[in-house]
């Protein structure tokens, strides 16, 4: 028989909190509703994160071509662009505490939901991250590349690649592309050690260097933690299709 593990997580970031200040604002009729309509809150739920991997997933290329192409306003789009991402992280928790408060769901139900809000969290943090990227490509962009970026761009393209394909993993539940998503963190982790080197070593022959090779440095791991946090969001598809826990980069 299955494990619910549904006991073993704690509500999401402030829901306990907010639960008890809205519940007495809720019709008695709302708080038991029926299956249909709570697997119709599930599904837009679920939209808004899609719709905020596909919006990441565009910032990090717009990302890779303004560090490309030495356009920092371009990058500065990217970065004012981080509160549209926080706002949609902000609209996923709001309709996550307002299902659970008047919907009463238990036990699948509930993992779903609260594992919906963890994903969210890790979107939104992505979004940090490559808002991140984009302020050190904006800082570089007056200058002449140093040594093609040292695989950074690679790098880059790789990240929005997984990130696409967790958000495919997560429309159709699908364990296989989950795992195969996270095993790709380790081409990302690799590019991340091999820029580190090449970086160093570029600053230490040269003072000239190291200013723009610092810069890149920090972008470079910037966007080796979204590798991680895609893989985070990797285990929680996993954990939504099965119900067990899993590492899947140990």
């Amino acid at each position: 028989m299955e494990h619910d593990r549904t006991s073993d997580v704690a509500l999401p970031r402030g829901v306990e909190e907010i639960l008890v200040r809205v519940e007495g604002d809720i019709p008695e009729r709302m708080r038991s509703a029926p299956r249909a309509s709570l697997d119709r809150e599930e599904r837009i739920i679920k939209e808004t994160l899609l719709r905020m991997a596909s919006l990441i997933e565009e910032r990090i290329r717009l990302t890779i071509d303004a560090l490309e192409t030495h356009d920092a306003a371009l990058a500065l789009t990217v970065i004012e662009g981080d509160a549209e991402i926080n706002a949609m992280q902000a609209e996923a928790l709001d309709h996550i505490i307002l299902t659970i408060a008047t919907q009463a769901p238990v036990a699948r139900d509930l993992r779903f939901l609260l594992t919906l809000d963890h994903i969210a969290y890790e979107l939104e943090r992505i979004g940090d991250s490559i808002a991140n990227v984009a302020k050190r490509v904006r800082d570089v962009a007056p200058y002449p590349p140093i040594a093609d970026y040292v695989g950074i761009p690679e790098m880059g393209r790789l990240a929005a690649l997984i990130l696409a394909d967790i958000g495919r993993a997560l429309v159709d539940s699908d364990v296989s592309v989950a795992r195969a998503v996270a095993s790709q963190d380790d081409a990302i982790d690799a590019y991340y050690h091999r820029a580190t080197d090449e970086l160093i070593r570029l600053g230490q022959a040269d003072p000239a260097n190291v200013e723009r090779a610092a810069r890149l440095l920090i972008a470079a791991h910037y966007l080796e933690r979204i590798g991680d946090r895609v893989t985070n969001i990797a285990e929680d598809v996993v954990f939504l299709a099965t119900g067990q826990h899993e590492d899947l980069n140990p």
